[in-house]
């Protein structure tokens, strides 16, 4: 199969061009910075070119400016599904998160609302909703934990590594479109502190892990386990623990 990868260059995007590519699929990195088919979501550049004679198309774009999301996530997947339609393209992949239709942010509610617009659309589609990555925890334990001091709500979590995610979306891309959810999840429901202790226990980082207070409808989701699921279609089986171990190990994470 020929596919297209919005946002392939991206933590899910980069593990699920690899996978596809091991399975003998020809595979397309879009997004604004990739070698050969720079894509612009928010305008539409270069997407008619990108997507020509592809099967399929699996959108992992994302946004680090919560302010850009909307224009991204929504806007963007109604210009990404429209070229899509004019080139004939079979099966629209979107990734998207467990829960976003629970948590009241404005990242989130994006997510939701971009997942309402694959499913209006004519092209047709699956949604692949996953749980909070790895990798991304990790990121931000170590991003805010450099000032030694690390403030955690309570929250619970059910964290899942990007290479599970992206097996499961390889096999949604060749099983063809469902015009429905696939819900992946991480092995374990752990609390956000929990994970916290974890992780500076195996870094060896010295930081403090502080309660953070988290009020109103946000925390209560959280806490509630909004973002986690019970009856997910694939359940991961990398503990975050063991998956933080290989990293440090391996040295792609730096404890110190």
């Amino acid at each position: 199969m020929r596919i297209a990868i919005a946002g392939g260059t991206g933590t899910l995007g980069r593990e699920t061009a690899e996978e596809l590519r091991g399975r003998g699929h020809d595979v397309r990195v879009l997004s604004r910075h990739a070698p050969e088919y720079r894509v612009d979501l928010t305008t539409g550049d270069g997407l008619a070119e990108a997507i020509e004679g592809c099967d399929a198309v699996v959108d992992a774009s994302n946004s680090r400016s919560p302010k850009q999301a909307e224009q991204i996530l929504v806007e963007g997947s109604r210009r990404l599904l429209a070229a899509e339609e004019s080139a004939g393209v079979g099966h629209h992949v979107c990734v998207s998160i467990v829960g976003c239709d629970q948590l009241p942010l404005g990242y989130y509610r994006s997510k939701a609302e971009q997942e309402h617009v694959v499913e209006s659309a004519r092209v047709p589609w699956t949604v692949v909703r996953a749980t909070q990555f790895h990798e991304l925890l990790a990121m931000g334990f170590a991003a805010v934990g450099r000032t030694r001091v690390l403030p955690v709500p309570r929250a619970r979590l059910q964290t899942v590594a990007c290479a599970e995610v992206a097996r499961v979306v390889a096999d949604v891309v060749e099983g063809g479109p469902r015009r429905g959810r696939v819900e992946v999840t991480g092995p374990e429901t752990t609390d956000l502190r929990v994970l916290a202790r974890r992780w500076r226990a195996i870094t060896g980082r010295r930081a403090l892990v502080v309660p953070l207070p988290l009020p109103g409808a946000l925390g209560r989701a959280l806490r509630s386990g909004a973002a986690t699921s019970d009856r997910a279609d694939v359940r991961g089986t990398v503990r975050f623990d063991d998956w933080l171990r290989a990293q440090t190990t391996t040295g792609k994470v730096n404890g110190r």
